[in-house]
């Protein structure tokens, strides 16, 4: 088995469940740990022989874990078709280029929040992110608006992945697939 034959099964997945009605089949679970396990919901930017992308503020507290620990892992779960999927491996930081390259396709609102969110900060109220929002859109009115040196994406290289298969009789089928000396060996879990 090689990593293009297991993204090209995650892919077939993901294009099943987004077939069977998941909303947005890219969300998934991020999971750090610094001394303290954390787990939020983030969006796949994309899979490919590099590893597993998603963006960040890298100030955040994901931000901050990820740049503690080289580790991280993704949860997918698709009810309407009974799978997950899980990713493991060493975190890095993808390219400034590919960083700005997908900064700059993003909605101008999704660029304005990247400015005015100091993500996982205290926060005085709604209104003052809202009030720094404005502000940054007054900034920018009429200009292109650069990506923050903070706001990136995150690459995980994955050395583990898992696609597991629901079943009424709870004997769930479990394939797992991790790097052994530079080969992708396979193994059949129990459930």
């Amino acid at each position: 088995m090689t990593l293009r034959e297991l993204l090209d099964r995650f892919e077939a997945e993901m294009a099943r469940a987004a077939k069977a009605g998941v909303e947005e089949p890219t969300a998934c679970a991020l999971a750090t740990a610094a001394g303290r396990p954390s787990v939020r919901m983030v969006l796949l930017k994309g899979a490919d022989e590099r590893g597993f992308v998603v963006y960040t503020n890298l100030e955040s507290r994901k931000g901050r874990e990820l740049g503690t620990t080289a580790w991280a892992s993704l949860c997918f779960w698709w009810p309407p078709i009974h799978t997950q999927v899980r990713v493991e491996g060493q975190v890095e930081a993808v390219s400034q280029g590919e960083a700005d390259a997908y900064y700059a396709v993003r909605p101008r609102a999704k660029q304005i929040s990247a400015w005015a969110s100091r993500q996982s900060e205290p926060l005085p109220s709604r209104h003052a992110l809202l009030a720094r929002a404005r502000e940054i859109e007054t900034a920018y009115e009429g200009k292109p608006i650069p990506r923050p040196d903070y706001w990136t994406g995150i690459r995980i290289v994955p050395d583990r992945i898992e696609f597991w298969y629901g079943n009424e009789d709870r004997l769930h089928e479990r394939l797992e697939y991790h790097l052994e000396r530079g080969v992708w060996v396979a193994r059949i879990l129990s459930p």
